[in-house]
């Protein structure tokens, strides 16, 4: 009884090792091929990796790749800015030679906009806006300018400088566009109010400069002689 068992159990441990012989002799496959992206570039510098061999290469610059792997091995292809991919080589395959073209698609993040600013604190930017920076000499000139206007217009008699004065000038220019639209330009000249109106302003002193005075002709003074 103890001789069959040795025997039934040799014989097993013999078929194991002669299946594991025969497969080990038609496990190893050569997968190869070519990598590209969606506009059929060749994408090179390709991490390629067999999962059961922990085996990997690198394609070429033309895409070409090729690794050693098993039948249900599992390849993996990986590469920056690229979504990365795998492949299975199916159990029952029986080839030695595998083709297998890879198409990678972009792997695009996106990021939300960010703003630099030359203020590293909150704090320091409050400083610097609140800081008193000299006026470079064109703009105080141009500043001066508009003052003096404002107050050059706002002497003249019967003018005011505001927001309502300059919308009801807008409009009436308006209006007499409109009035005016297709006919000649209105020429006072010709207009007999208009004369009127200027006689009446020249009897008021429309044409006189009340704020300057004539110059008086100066007198010469005599020295008086001192006694002796």
């Amino acid at each position: 009884m103890n001789r069959f068992t040795y025997k039934v159990i040799f014989s097993l441990l013999l078929i194991l090792l002669l299946s594991r012989h025969t497969n080990g002799q038609e496990r190893f496959v050569q997968v190869s091929g070519i990598i590209t992206d969606i506009t059929d570039n060749p994408v090179s510098g390709v991490a390629v990796i067999s999962k059961k061999l922990r085996r990997g290469t690198i394609s070429e610059i033309t895409g070409i790749y090729s690794i050693t792997s098993t039948p249900g091995d599992t390849i993996f292809f990986r590469a920056l800015g690229f979504k990365r991919y795998h492949t299975i080589i199916p159990p029952d395959y029986n080839k030695r030679h595998c083709m297998v073209d890879i198409v990678l698609e972009l792997d695009t993040i996106p990021i939300e906009e960010v703003t630099i600013l030359p203020w590293k604190t909150y704090n320091e930017f409050i400083k610097d806006m609140a800081r008193e920076r000299p006026v470079e000499q064109t703009t105080a000139n141009m500043n001066e300018n508009l003052a003096s206007i404002y107050i050059a217009v706002s002497n003249q008699t019967g003018v005011s400088i505001s927001p309502e004065a300059g919308y009801r000038y807008v409009m009436e220019q308006n209006f007499n566009a409109m009035a005016t639209r297709y006919q000649y330009p209105i020429n006072n000249l010709l207009n007999p109010f208009a004369w009127a109106k200027f006689i009446d302003g020249v009897k008021n002193g429309l044409l006189k400069n009340k704020s300057n005075k004539r110059s008086k002709p100066a007198k010469p003074v005599k020295k008086k002689k001192k006694k002796e």
